[in-house]
């Protein structure tokens, strides 16, 4: 499960010295020295329980003119400083199951019950309220593939337990997984999270707990969008670049992209099935794995 971090601090800090503090040490999670500095930071921040509420007011009230906070997330998500090279900090709000937002929009809205990793690490803390709570487990992410469906053997329970007021948690890339689950009350939570070159390229899962599985990939890649695109137009170069890619592609997650946009471009069932032929024999297990499955679908 996620690394309880003890930090005592009674000092309290604004965003913007966490900030200019964060920028001017960095932010490596791998390194503890600078794990302790940005959690100290973190539990500064946290001491002021005035500040998030004021900067929602002031985003509330100025709305109307479009230059307010910035957000990729949603509205579950409060971006407070956004990337800083190393990291960004954000606030999350965690409804509990009877709020009308819940019942209105669903779990999946709010990612409550979805087993996940996270390919990033990242430091959170509790906020404002008792905390969400989560079944944490664990698994050895070198051990697997990352095709649906495929066995996960390392992938054990530790126990459920809850982000309380002033807790501080360090959420390990492609170790910790954990299921959300609702609140008793309105949370918030905030975060500190890693931020580095090769993110992109790191995998995401879904597991299915019930079947002990990778049931989905969920970190895709601004490049497997623009590949598909580029695939679906139909140029020639494009055609060419996804033929490369697929078969020697240092990624295995984006030769299958590529296998995959390029049978999309095929309504010919046999047609598809030779070019998924082909990816089984082609060298990398993810991608004949998801082959072997596309080929049953079209057999079925």
């Amino acid at each position: 499960m996620p690394l309880v971090l003890d930090i005592a601090d009674a000092e309290v800090a604004t965003l913007a010295e966490v900030r200019d503090a964060l920028n001017t040490s960095g932010f490596d999670p791998l390194d503890p020295g600078s794990l302790d500095h940005a959690a100290r930071w973190l539990r500064r921040l946290g001491n002021d329980q005035h500040f998030l509420g004021d900067i929602l007011i002031e985003e509330l009230a100025r709305r109307h003119n479009g230059d307010g906070l910035s957000n990729a997330y949603g509205p579950q998500v409060v971006m407070l400083v956004p990337p800083q090279g190393q990291f960004f900090i954000r606030a999350n709000i965690w409804p509990s199951a009877g709020e009308h937002m819940v019942r209105a929009s669903g779990d999946a809205a709010f990612a409550i019950g979805l087993p996940h990793d996270h390919n990033f690490n990242f430091l959170t803390l509790g906020y404002f309220g008792p905390g969400y709570w989560s079944d944490y487990y664990e698994y050895d992410f070198e051990a697997v593939d990352g095709w649906r469906g495929e066995p996960v053997a390392s992938l054990k329970f530790i126990e459920r337990a809850r982000l309380e007021l002033g807790k501080i948690q360090l959420y390990r890339a492609n170790h910790d997984v954990h299921a959300q689950l609702p609140a008793d009350t309105l949370s918030v939570s905030l975060n500190i999270m890693h931020t580095h070159a090769v993110q992109d390229w790191c995998d995401q899962y879904k597991f299915d707990l019930e079947g002990g599985t990778i049931a989905a990939m969920l970190s895709p890649t601004p490049s497997q969008a623009l590949l598909r695109v580029a695939v679906g137009l139909g140029s020639e170069a494009a055609l060419d670049l996804a033929e490369r890619f697929a078969l020697r592609h240092p990624s295995d997650r984006l030769r299958l992209v590529a296998f995959d946009a390029l049978a999309g471009r095929d309504s010919d069932p046999g047609a598809r099935d030779t070019l998924w032929a082909r990816a089984e024999n082609c060298g990398s297990r993810l991608v004949a794995m998801e082959a072997r499955a596309r080929r049953a679908e079209l057999a079925g």
